[in-house]
C-alpha cells in the first residue's frame, strides 16, 4: 500500500475517532434514544452525534470545505470546489436492531468528481479507502473486483425498497429475474458496504434504486479504483444525480444490466 496522503490521513483519523464512540453506542444500543424520521427510516442519537463529530474533525483539518450531510443537510464552505459527502451511519436500522452491518461513509467531491472515499465498519474494523488514481484498499490490502464472467456463478447485492419508498413491484420483478439466473442475492442493508464488497470481490455486482448521494459517493470510487464499473442503472446519467446504481466488474456490466431491467 502506498503511503497515505495527508488528505486520506485526515479522513481516516476522523473516521477512527468517530468509530470509537459509535462502537460504544452500539454496545449500549438498547439504551439509545431513537426517534422516527419517516416511514421505516430512523435517526438515533448516535447518528446525529457521529455526524457532528465527523464535521468537526474534517472542518478542523480542511476549514474551507463544505458538506452534504444526511442529517444536517448542506453546509456551504468558503471553497466552492470542495465538499464532503457524509453518511454517519449507513445501515441505521441494522444499528438500532443490534446487527453489526453498518458503516460510516465519507467522500470528498471536487467539482462534479469524487476524488476520495472511505467506508468504515467500526465493529469489524474494516476500513475501505480509495483516492482517485491510486487504487482501493481494505486496511492495508489492495482490492480488486471479482473476475467472474458468467451469471451462473455470481453473488449479487441489492437493497430492498422499504415501507414508504416506491417501486416495490418493479423491484420484485427485478429480483425474480436475478434469482433465476445467478448463484444468489444478498440484502445486507447498507449500500456503502455493499459497494465496498463489490470492490473487494465479495459481491460480483450490486444494484439499487432511489439511493441518496451519501449512500453511494465513497463506494462508487472504491469500485472504480478496484477496477470495476459504476453506472446509472437505466440512463446515461450519474447515479449521484439519479439515485439508481449498477456496480459490476467489466465482464458482467452488460449482462447484469439486461438481467435487472429485463
Amino acid at each position: 500500500m502506498p503511503l497515505r496522503t495527508p488528505l486520506m490521513n485526515v479522513m481516516v483519523l476522523a473516521a477512527e475517532k468517530a468509530g470509537k464512540a459509535l462502537k460504544r453506542d452500539f454496545g449500549e444500543v438498547e439504551h439509545l434514544q431513537v426517534s422516527r424520521k419517516g416511514p421505516s427510516d430512523f435517526v438515533t442519537a448516535a447518528d446525529v452525534k457521529t455526524e457532528k463529530l465527523l464535521v468537526a474533525e474534517l472542518t478542523k483539518a480542511r476549514p474551507a470545505f463544505g458538506f452534504v450531510n444526511e442529517e444536517a443537510g448542506v453546509i456551504a464552505g468558503s471553497d466552492p470546489d470542495h465538499r464532503w459527502i457524509i453518511d454517519p451511519i449507513d445501515g441505521t436500522t441494522n444499528f438500532i436492531h443490534g446487527i453489526p452491518q453498518f458503516a460510516m461513509s465519507i467522500a470528498l467531491q471536487r467539482g462534479t468528481e469524487i476524488i476520495a472515499g472511505l467506508v468504515y465498519n467500526p465493529i469489524t474494523d474494516e476500513m475501505f479507502t480509495a483516492e482517485k488514481g491510486t487504487g482501493a484498499f481494505l486496511n492495508n490490502r489492495r482490492l480488486r473486483v471479482s473476475a467472474r464472467r458468467t451469471l451462473d456463478d455470481v453473488i449479487v447485492g441489492t437493497g430492498t425498497p422499504f415501507k414508504g419508498r416506491p417501486n416495490h413491484d418493479e423491484f420484485l420483478a427485478q429480483c425474480a429475474r436475478v434469482i433465476g439466473a445467478t448463484a444468489g442475492i444478498r440484502r445486507f442493508g447498507a449500500a456503502s458496504l455493499d459497494l465496498a464488497y463489490v470492490a473487494a470481490g465479495r459481491f460480483d455486482a450490486f444494484w439499487e434504486m432511489n439511493l441518496k448521494p451519501w449512500d453511494m459517493a465513497a463506494g462508487m470510487l472504491l469500485v472504480t479504483e478496484a477496477g470495476g464499473f459504476v453506472s446509472d442503472l437505466m440512463t446515461p446519467g450519474s447515479p449521484l444525480d439519479t439515485g439508481n446504481i449498477l456496480a459490476t466488474n467489466a465482464e458482467l456490466q452488460t449482462s447484469m444490466r439486461k438481467l435487472v431491467l429485463g
